[in-house]
């Protein structure tokens, strides 16, 4: 995500003087644990409820019986989850704890509907591929000695590109090799952004890193993209099977 609000800039000296408290190895360290342990949370959550279909049809049947849940479960997303970045409540207990949760639970039902209309078993290889490409992406992004944190205005421009592209095609119409070729993109810059936005979260000499204040929201960054990350590889299976 783009550096704004809730970021701060290495490099200028008055933002570093703000943040220094972050070069505290035990602040930064505690504020790893406190985005990660939260991560954690969600994603057992959501990955609970997009398995849910897979062995339960009455479960399948409640979702397409209840298509009013899912534009529900849609505002209610996006209601929280603008609240949480243009409000600043992110920085306000409880107030971010409550957004944070009715996002999670909103988009975890949007995920279950998307497990209901896919083959039990390509969900199952997608949640497994999803888990191992974040781990092994999160290692390298811990460990590297190369700042992908200035990529941000690229990756921005993509994820611009990206979001009109899938615009467009919605009234061009979807043909198989585009449909391949926008997932795969979307994979690409998911996965970048997971790097980006963990070494952000890591700090140290990284350009760009997140407050210490902002836990809450560094832990929605990295749900978002790790979502969008396993839509993608989902979309890449649901195609190949095909």
């Amino acid at each position: 995500m783009y550096p704004g609000p809730g970021f701060v800039e290495t490099g200028v000296p008055d933002q570093r003087d703000t943040y220094y408290a972050f070069n505290d190895k035990l602040i930064r360290l505690g504020f790893i644990r406190k985005v990660y342990g939260i991560l954690t949370l969600q994603l057992l959550v959501s990955f609970t409820f997009v398995l849910i279909p897979t062995v339960s049809d009455g479960a399948k049947e409640f979702i397409f019986t209840n298509p009013w849940l899912l534009i529900l479960s849609i505002i209610m997303a996006f209601g929280s989850m603008i609240t949480l970045a243009c409000c600043q409540v992110h920085r306000n207990f409880p107030a971010n704890f409550i957004c944070l949760g009715i996002f999670t639970l909103a988009q975890s039902f949007l995920l279950m509907a998307v497990g209901a209309t896919t083959k039990p078993e390509i969900v199952l290889w997608a949640v497994i591929i999803t888990a191992g490409v974040c781990l092994a992406l999160t290692a390298f992004a811990f460990q590297t000695k190369i700042d992908f944190t200035i990529c941000n205005g690229i990756m921005f421009v993509l994820l611009i590109v990206f979001m009109l592209m899938g615009f467009i095609m919605i009234f061009v119409g979807w043909s198989r090799i585009m449909h391949l070729i926008y997932a795969g993109l979307g994979a690409f810059i998911f996965s970048a952004y997971l790097v980006i936005d963990t070494q952000m979260i890591v700090g140290g000499s990284h350009k760009y890193q997140f407050s210490p204040e902002d836990y809450v929201f560094a832990a929605i960054t990295l749900y978002v993209d790790i979502i969008n990350l396993f839509l993608m590889i989902l979309d890449l299976l649901r195609f190949s099977k095909e």
